[in-house]
Order: structure tokens, then sequence, then C-alpha cells
């Protein structure tokens, strides 16, 4: 999923109590809730880190003298676009609630 997909997500950036029984129906244990979400949380940001170094590459330049990167207004902006994305781990539970992540129990 591409950050642009990300951000049309409406999701609540503050803390939100949620009820532990529906939070854990999938899967009737919420260690493993938590550890698929986890896991899933690390995957977006992974996938949001390569994103942002594809997007700034585009925009680097580099000094022959001294070999050295300038981040210029452009780089600017495109941080600042990330940092204005949802967390990784409200994401992962959004899509978790929404029934978007696949997983698999081993125990069975």
């Amino acid at each position: 999923m591409k950050s642009a997909e990300y951000n049309k997500a409406k999701i609540n950036p503050f803390a939100v109590t949620r009820d532990v029984r529906k939070f854990d129906k999938d899967t009737n244990n919420l260690y493993k809730t938590i550890t698929i979400v986890a896991k899933r949380s690390n995957q977006i940001a992974q996938e949001l880190k390569e994103e942002f170094h594809e997007r700034a590459q585009e925009f680097a330049t580099v000094n022959d003298t001294l070999d050295e990167m300038y981040e210029n207004k452009e780089q600017i902006e495109l941080a600042r676009y990330f940092e204005q994305l949802p967390k990784p781990t409200l994401l992962a539970i959004h899509e978790f609630e929404n029934g978007q992540v696949f997983f698999k129990d081993t125990e069975k």
C-alpha cells in the first residue's frame, strides 16, 4: 500500500479505548492479536521507509567537492508529508479491525 492510500484512511491520531473482547474476536487470544498487529506495523513502517527513501533520492543533489547531500525545499516538504501520515501502529490496528490483515494460525 502506498503512502497516498494510508493518507486517505481516516484514522483518529489520538489514543482510543478499545473493547478487548471485540479486539481479539478473530484470534481468541489477545497476545496473538497484539503480535499480528505488531508484525503488520513493522511491515508498514518498512514500506513507508522504503517509499520515503525512493522519493527522497529524486531530490538529492551531490556536491562533488565535499560529497555531501544537501536538503532542498522539496525534500523538506516530503519529510513533512511523511511525518503527517498516521503512525504505522495505528494503520495496522485500523487494517486489523477492518479485516484487511491476512494471518495464519500455526498451531492449527
